[in-house]
């Protein structure tokens, strides 16, 4: 086979066959934007607003943090070139400290992506033993798994926590890791953390939790929370009130902190375990000098200041919420996350809906099939603190024209909040 026919192939796989046609056939993949000013963008000569960040606090376009660029990048040049197991400048140690002090955290490890700790830490921590990792986990999740099952560990999915309690029951090869999303990446709703938990202490098993879109936006809740999201942004764990007994917390700061930049919540002893078996701390370039110098500016924004973003964020997600079931459109959404999903009838194009959308000057997050059940398919919208009201307004204009015209599903009896 000529290796041109391979991408034939790859387009007639089920598995990337509606992503290929929104490639070809749509303006929300590979858009090349030219420029940015606040939330809107322009491609080409078209304006749109950006409902497709996932930058929750705006931290991207935060002066402070902007301007702390410059003076590290004087003192370690654009780009520290050792692997972390060759050197680690001051900034990285820095970073470990405030965070474990941020999370409430024994230890925390960074590594530059959390695409890279799912395939090299998963393998490390199940071993030979068992993962029961959550039907709806994110893909990423599930390749690090499908890694360490071609390793030798057994591996299991489970739809829900009576699935999770039966499997665990069952008498499974150790060590046993239970893998699971945080915050959901596509309905933004929040998991029964504390049940999980508890079903996983009880059977002597390890919760890894993907915070990728909690961490910097809902944190420990308490009586002076500026809204429900909590205090800080500092993790689900903290939200859901436990420890991090029988935990690996992973999160990114590649969201709420606009920084290329990851990490793990784990005990010392674990992460000098890691810092001999996990890969990207051995062998992969580093992240850039940029990304750590805005990750310790961003500490300082959120310490003074993040609990009025995330007030903000919160009312301004809530003006959307409010207006999508106030005009009885169905959104996966019950939590009040700042992550907006909308199906779409399920007799209406996707290809089409986004045309109409990018003339209205929506630029959103496509969801089709297979990253969303076949009955979920239509588009995502992520609330920033960056927006205005004046886009909310826009935003909310656009849903309820294409609600009168039958573009979504109606709302179900277990969406309402």
């Amino acid at each position: 086979m000529h290796v041109s026919h391979l991408a034939t192939e790859v387009d007639r796989d089920p598995r990337y066959s509606a992503i290929a046609r929104l490639r070809a056939e749509t303006r929300f993949y590979d858009a090349v934007i030219d420029q940015v000013d606040g939330r809107r963008i322009r491609v080409g000569e078209h304006w749109l607003t950006d409902w497709a960040s996932c930058n929750y606090l705006g931290f991207d376009l935060e002066p402070d943090i902007i301007g702390a660029v410059d003076e590290q990048l004087r003192r370690w040049g654009t780009h520290p070139s050792w692997s972390r197991m060759l050197g680690n400048p001051a900034l990285y140690p820095q970073i470990e400290q405030r965070l474990a002090a941020l999370l409430g955290a024994e230890d925390t490890l960074v590594l530059p992506t959390i695409t890279q700790i799912h395939l090299s830490v998963i393998p490390v921590l199940a071993q030979q033993g068992t993962i029961l990792v959550d039907s709806r986990a994110h893909k990423t999740i599930w390749d690090g798994c499908v890694f360490a099952r071609a390793q030798g560990a057994t591996l299991s999915r489970f739809r829900s926590l009576d699935e999770l309690a039966a499997l665990l029951a069952a008498g499974n090869p150790g060590p046993v890791l239970v893998c699971m999303d945080g915050v959901n990446s596509m309905t933004g709703n929040i998991p029964d953390v504390r049940a999980c938990l508890d079903l996983c202490r009880a059977h002597g098993a390890v919760l890894y939790i993907d915070d990728a879109h909690g961490f910097g936006v809902i944190g420990a809740r308490a009586d002076d929370e500026t809204s429900p999201y909590g205090i800080s942004g500092n993790s689900i764990i903290r939200y859901c009130g436990e420890s991090y007994d029988n935990v690996v917390l992973v999160g990114g700061f590649s969201k709420a902190y606009s920084s290329l930049l990851a990490f793990l919540a784990v005990p010392t002893v674990l992460k000098n375990r890691l810092k001999s078996a996990a890969a990207p701390y051995l062998y992969s370039g580093p992240s850039p000098t940029a990304s750590l110098a805005t990750v310790l500016a961003g500490f300082d924004v959120n310490a003074e200041r993040g609990d009025k973003l995330r007030s903000e964020l919160y009312r301004m997600t809530t003006r959307v919420l409010q207006h999508v079931r106030g005009l009885g459109v169905f959104t996966p959404n019950t939590d009040d996350t700042p992550i907006i999903e909308l199906p779409i009838a399920l007799d209406r194009d996707l290809v089409e809906v986004s045309e109409r959308l990018w003339e209205r000057g929506l630029f959103v997050t496509l969801a089709p099939y297979p990253g969303v059940p076949r009955d979920q398919v239509g588009f995502r919208v992520q609330v920033t603190a960056a927006n205005t009201d004046a886009e909310i307004d826009h935003l909310n204009a656009v849903i309820s024209e294409l609600a009168a015209d039958g573009v979504f599903q109606e709302a179900r009896e277990s969406s309402a909040s």
